[in-house]
C-alpha cells in the first residue's frame, strides 16, 4: 500500500513549522513513536532550513516538499520517502557542504550542523544539486506499523 502527499510553499522561515507538521500528520496512519515523529520532523526542518537560508540567500522562492510511504506487504514496516526541492543557487561542493561545521553562513546560529542532523536521524539521505538550478534532498527512514498490531 503506497500513499503520497505534495505540497508547494513559499521560502518562508514561518513555513518550517507548516513542512514540520504537514509530513508529521502524513505519517500519523503508522501510529509511529514520538521519537520517530521528532526524528523526522527535525530532519525536515533542517531541509527546509538549507532551502531558504542558503538556497534562496532568504528571498523569495517556493519549496516542494513530497511524501511517499510504502507500507510493505505484511503491513507491518513501511518506508518513508521525503523529498525537499528548492530552485535556488545550488550548492558547489556536496561532500564539502555535508562535512559537519562546514557552512557558508558562519555568522548564523547553528551553522553548519544541518545535513549532520538529517544523517542522524533518517536511514539515508541523498543530495543532488546544480548551481543556479537548486538543490533536492531525499530523505528516507523505516518505520514500524504499530497501527498494525
Amino acid at each position: 500500500m503506497d500513499n503520497n502527499m505534495s505540497i508547494i510553499f513559499d521560502a518562508k522561515s514561518q513555513n518550517e513549522g507548516l513542512a514540520r507538521i504537514a509530513v508529521a500528520a502524513f505519517v500519523t496512519e503508522l501510529d509511529p513513536t514520538v521519537e520517530e515523529i521528532n526524528d523526522i520532523k527535525t530532519a525536515v526542518s533542517e531541509a527546509v532550513t538549507n532551502s531558504i537560508i542558503h538556497g534562496y540567500n532568504e528571498g523569495p522562492g517556493k519549496i516542494y516538499m513530497k511524501c511517499s510511504l510504502t507500507i510493505n506487504e505484511a503491513g507491518k514496516d513501511a518506508l518513508l520517502r521525503i523529498e525537499i526541492k528548492d530552485e535556488g543557487i545550488g550548492i558547489e561542493d556536496i561532500d564539502k557542504a555535508r562535512e559537519p561545521l562546514f557552512t557558508t553562513k558562519p555568522e548564523l546560529e547553528r551553522s553548519g550542523m544541518g545535513f549532520m542532523f538529517m544523517e542522524m536521524f533518517m536511514d539515508d539521505i541523498q543530495v543532488a544539486s546544480q548551481k543556479d538550478r537548486g538543490t533536492t534532498v531525499i530523505m528516507t527512514k523505516k518505520i514500524k506499523n504499530n497501527k498494525s498490531r
